[in-house]
This record gives C-alpha cells, structure tokens and sequence, in this order.
C-alpha cells in the first residue's frame, strides 16, 4: 500500500513595500510551503522568490490559514534539490604546518595570530573569531609556476590572465607505470590547442615520502615541452615532484620550465588525484591569489566533470 505524502499550502493576504518607493496588495495568495510551522519571516521569503520581486524592503503577512493541499509548483517549492549533472574532483595537496614538498626547501609554518581566547575583548559577549597565520614559499603543495618563475621579464602571478588558469577544457594524458619521459610521441596523439595538459603519471602515490623526489620521477621532456607550446596548450601540470628531470644526468637543466614559461603557459606540479579525471570532458581551474611580485603560490586545483547521461540510439 503506498504511503501518502502529506503536502501542504497556506492562504494569506500581503502588504509590499518596495525600497525605491511603491507597494502592493495581494489577498488570498496560496502558497507552497514545506510543513506546517512556516514562520511570517520565512513566509515572505518564499512570497517574494515566488512572484520574482526585486528591491522589498517589507513585507507584513495578514489573514494566514494552513491548508492540507497537494503543492502546485513555482519559484516558491520547496524540496530536494534537482541531481547535479556534473561533479568536482580535489587535485590539490593538502598544506600541513612543516610538510615537505620539495627537500631541502623551506616548510610551511602555521600558526594562530588570534585565538579565539584572545578576540573576545574585541567583540560583543557570545562573538569570537580566529585568525591563523602561515609563513611559507611559493612552491609549497600543490602550486603555479608564472613566466616570471623562470625568466626575468616573464608575468608574475599578477600578470597571468585568468584565460590561463581557470575553467579551461582539460585532457589527461596517462602516462605508463615505469615511464619516466613523457616526450613528443606519447603526447602526439592528443588534441591539446587551448587546453589544460595534466599528465597523469601516479607519482602522486610517493608524495611525502623520500621517494618522491628520488631520481625516476617522471618527468616531460624539452622535447615533449616544445611539441605541447607549438600545438597551443594553454596550461600544463603534472603530479610529480617537478616537471622537469631532477636527476643527476639532468645536471640542473631545466628544458620543460624554460620553454614552457617562455611560451606563458603556466605550470602545476604536485598535482594529485588525477586518476579520477575522464580523458576529457572536464573543466580545469588553478587559480592563485593574484599577487605582485609573487612568481609561484599555491592552488586549489580542481576538474568540474560533466555527467550528463549520453543518449543511446536504437
């Protein structure tokens, strides 16, 4: 036997004013409503969203009744919202105070600049707040790489568009376990013209262990690098420790920064997650605060992924 849901409206009459001068009169509105002990606040609220009116100022509910009625629909329902068709996948590092992202380079320190002991002197009798404090490096976490990183007169993370760092289509490229080039034939197959390139190798997995920055990380080559400019990529990340080869027959050079930065395609590294990315079909983002005189900063990188059913012939 099916159980019935008990839905229910409420009658009244309203008196509108309006913050540019004006009113209006409505009587015997019905109204969805979401249970029984609506309040005149909350009543008006719905009123307002349910006839699209703009600039209230007050609203005076009169003459209210409860009606046990089945909802009719309009801006006002309430209910559960609609399935979201599309879902979003963390890239980011977590920041810890004294974690280790590159050896050698220094830790991120966070502290408490106000606690919430200390605050109440400032605020009324019931309000407190905290204020943390972190002292760090660009190149902590998951992070950006400007032009300026690498070369003098290249934009810093003032002067990086926002075309360059957010909401960009995406492409993955997955990069075999036990390769460590990721050179110009394993990215060729790839449409990269006014994309985000993130180069999946599974790295990440190493991540705060002495591994990580061990010498067969992954890494692209200048030869990949120059291939990803010349198509057009828009930004490139990677999650491993540097887009660029660390060991010891690198000696120092750095090809995949150079040319990359050059071209004023910003680069992420440390990027994690990636396993959870379609091949495509995603949207990008990793915005850093835009700060003079900063060339690299922390991200919250993240991938919106569209869901939306494919509609199957037949």
């Amino acid at each position: 036997m099916e159980r019935t849901v008990e839905q229910w409206r409420v009658q009244f009459d309203a008196e509108v004013d309006f913050a540019n001068g004006g009113g209006l009169r409505t009587d015997g509105v019905r109204l969805d409503v979401p249970g029984t002990d609506i309040s005149d606040d909350d009543l008006a609220a719905l009123f307002v969203r349910h006839l699209g009116l703009l600039m209230v100022d007050r609203v005076r509910i009169s003459n209210r009744s409860l009606l046990a009625e089945p909802h009719k629909g309009g801006r006002a329902v309430v209910g559960n919202a609609p399935p979201s068709n599309r879902r979003l996948v963390e890239l980011s590092q977590v920041i810890r105070d004294g974690m280790t992202t590159l050896p050698g380079w220094l830790e991120p320190r966070i502290t408490r600049w106000l606690t919430f002991a200390e605050s109440r002197s400032r605020y009324a009798e019931g309000t407190e707040f905290q204020a943390t404090r972190i002292d760090l490096i660009g190149n902590t976490g998951t992070y950006l790489d400007s032009p300026a990183h690498r070369w003098a007169d290249g934009a810093d993370l003032s002067g990086v568009p926002l075309e360059r760092l957010a909401d960009l289509p995406g492409t993955v490229v997955r990069v075999p376990a036990g390769v460590r080039a990721v050179d110009r034939l394993m990215l060729a197959p790839y449409e990269v013209a006014g994309r985000a390139v993130l180069l999946h190798t599974g790295w990440d997995a190493h991540f705060g262990t002495d591994r990580y920055a061990g010498p067969d990380h992954p890494y692209l080559t200048g030869d990949g690098a120059r291939w990803l400019a010349e198509a057009g990529a828009t930004l490139v990340g990677i999650d491993s420790v540097n887009i660029d080869d660390m060991g010891p027959a690198a000696a120092g050079e750095r090809p995949a920064h150079s040319v990359l930065l050059a071209a004023g395609i910003p680069v992420v590294e440390h990027l994690t997650g990636l396993a959870g990315l379609p091949p495509e079909g995603f949207r990008f983002t990793a915005a850093p605060p835009r700060i003079e005189g900063m060339v690299t900063f922390p991200v919250r990188a993240f991938a919106v992924v569209d869901i939306t059913p494919t509609r199957q012939s037949g």
